[in-house]
């Protein structure tokens, strides 16, 4: 049996986010002393354990998704849903070091479907050469990353083939999860003709998808850990003396 105040201290967290915890339905229900206090378990510990490990590569919105789904015992449909996002954690690293192909080559041939040679491309041509609808090109122009001339006469968008290779970068960087506030920094260098700062920020999230593929293993770990757990009907937590739940990897 353990004290929130116990638990609270080792996770390096308020005893109130253990009470958010339990009101969201993400822990079981606890039970309480004479004097209202909670009581908790050795699965209430390897809950929280997991809870905390898994926000750290997941988020608490795939948390929040999966815990209801273990106290259910429906632990191999949570597991296929934390591999769901895990596999795609691959595919954002390929995008990301495809992203980084595009700045440090000049020529996009190779990463794009086939285009005619000309001054500018229409919004069709552009979105079918990187693949994406348009109106994706027309999200990335509201949100301020891509602004193409206009034609004066009708009005349309036209598209120069430095901006299918600005559009080539959103999208890659954008696929990889990253924030607008990144992709912007992207292009902002690039804007300014800076493209090794631009390759440098690339460069830098890459190596957070390194670190990231790190701690989503270690989240597993204590997931993996919690459904063996219920599944076996134990009751003994060994590992909790010795367990941590730092951000550091490994």
């Amino acid at each position: 049996m353990y004290k929130p105040i116990e638990i609270a201290k080792r996770l390096n967290i308020s005893t109130s986010a253990l009470r958010h915890y339990e009101s969201w339905g993400i822990v079981p229900k606890a039970e309480r002393r004479e004097n209202g206090y909670r009581i908790y378990t050795e699965e209430h510990a390897a809950y929280f354990d997991c809870i905390r490990a898994m926000n750290a590569g997941f988020g608490m919105k795939l948390v929040r998704e999966i815990m209801p789904m273990i106290q259910k015992r429906n632990i191999t449909e949570a597991l296929w849903k934390v591999s769901e996002i895990h596999s795609q954690l691959y595919e954002d690293k390929m995008k990301a070091e495809q992203a980084l192909k595009i700045l440090e080559q000049d020529r996009i041939d190779e990463v794009v479907k086939p285009m005619p040679k000309k001054n500018w491309y229409s919004i069709r041509e552009a979105a079918e050469a990187i693949g994406v609808a348009k109106s994706t090109l027309r999200h990335w122009e509201k949100e301020g990353l891509i602004e193409p001339e206009r034609d004066p006469e009708n009005g349309y968008r036209k598209y120069t083939i430095n901006d299918v290779r600005k559009l080539l970068v959103i999208r890659t960087l954008q696929n990889a999860v990253y924030s607008l506030d990144v992709v912007r920094d992207v292009l902002a260098e690039l804007d300014k003709h800076n493209l090794a700062e631009a390759i440098r920020i690339t460069r830098e999230s890459l190596m957070y998808l390194d670190y990231l593929v790190k701690v989503q293993l270690r989240g597993m770990s204590y997931l993996y850990r919690l459904c063996a757990m219920i599944e076996e009907g134990k009751s003994d937590y060994s590992s909790l003396k010795n367990s941590t739940c730092k951000n550091t990897p490994f």
